[in-house]
């Protein structure tokens, strides 16, 4: 098992953040990041979302110590105690047509990977579109939300990563991972600055060039890549009754635009762009 070295001074347990110290150990991020800590709010991205409504510029950060109503994609909970896990939002404009962010959030996956593994964390793999794992469970999770602009768009990044074992798995088809069940005991601001500056380096790439820069990382770390998958579209995740499998194949991986790609029986490839893809049954 691998396990990564980290300043002691603050434990997993006690995972409350300074932003004076969190701003002294950032690089790419000093200056362009502006980030508060919340003792409790409903949700990170809401509370987000609201200031940028109200002219919040780029590099807002929101570092929500407890959430009472954290969300996932499609409406699903993300449940945990203080101090279990790393949540947080990153507020970011973007101009030109709301088109030009088609990828967005597998190259957020892309930015958080890699600081994970700047700090040592071994194992990281990436799922089409918002997930991050680890040996094989869910590590944490992307959740953009947007709102257009005249010319423009404001995309809210909300990222959540597990120290601990989430208190609840519900909604989820993957069993949960967390750091610390991995091994991994990171200072939580290492940990915080590491990501945002992987973040910001990652945006301007992004903003630079799409996602198609970043392809070639995310198709490295696609947990799936040349395997056989189904592609399931459930209101509910893979638990719900209603599931319906829109496609099965081998996973190609992510187009250039983010499309997820499949290779059918036919011989030929479908695009997907919505979905939740899970391992076929043998």
């Amino acid at each position: 098992m691998h396990r990564a070295f980290f300043p002691a001074a603050i434990a997993m347990t006690d995972c409350l953040i300074d932003p004076v110290r969190l701003s002294a150990l950032l690089g790419r991020a000093r200056g362009r990041v502006d980030a508060e800590v919340l003792a409790e709010c409903d949700s990170s991205n809401s509370v987000l979302l609201e200031r940028a409504a109200h002219g919040a510029p780029s590099g807002a950060v929101v570092i929500a110590e407890r959430q009472t109503a954290g969300r996932g994609r499609r409406g699903r909970v993300w449940r945990a105690a203080a101090g279990d896990s790393l949540t947080f939002s990153l507020l970011w404009r973007f101009g030109g047509d709301i088109s030009r962010l088609a990828g967005l959030s597998l190259a957020v996956g892309v930015a958080l990977a890699r600081a994970l593994e700047s700090c040592g964390v071994r194992g990281v793999a990436l799922k089409w579109p918002n997930d991050l794992l680890l040996d094989g469970g869910k590590l944490g999770g992307v959740l953009i939300e947007l709102a257009s602009e005249r010319g423009a768009t404001a995309a809210v990044i909300g990222i959540g990563i597990n120290l601990q074992p989430p208190l609840s798995n519900d909604g989820f088809a993957l069993p949960a991972a967390s750091l610390a069940g991995a091994g991994f005991t990171p200072d939580c601001h290492v940990l915080l600055a590491a990501l945002l500056d992987s973040l910001i380096a990652t945006l301007d790439v992004f903003v630079a060039d799409g996602f198609a820069a970043l392809r070639e990382d995310w198709q490295a770390r696609h947990v799936w890549q040349g395997l056989p998958v189904r592609l399931l579209d459930s209101a509910n995740g893979e638990n719900a009754a209603a599931t319906v499998t829109l496609a099965e194949g081998i996973c190609l991986g992510a187009a250039a635009d983010g499309a997820l790609i499949l290779a059918t029986a036919d011989g030929g490839q479908q695009r997907f762009l919505v979905g939740d893809v899970s391992l076929r049954a043998a």
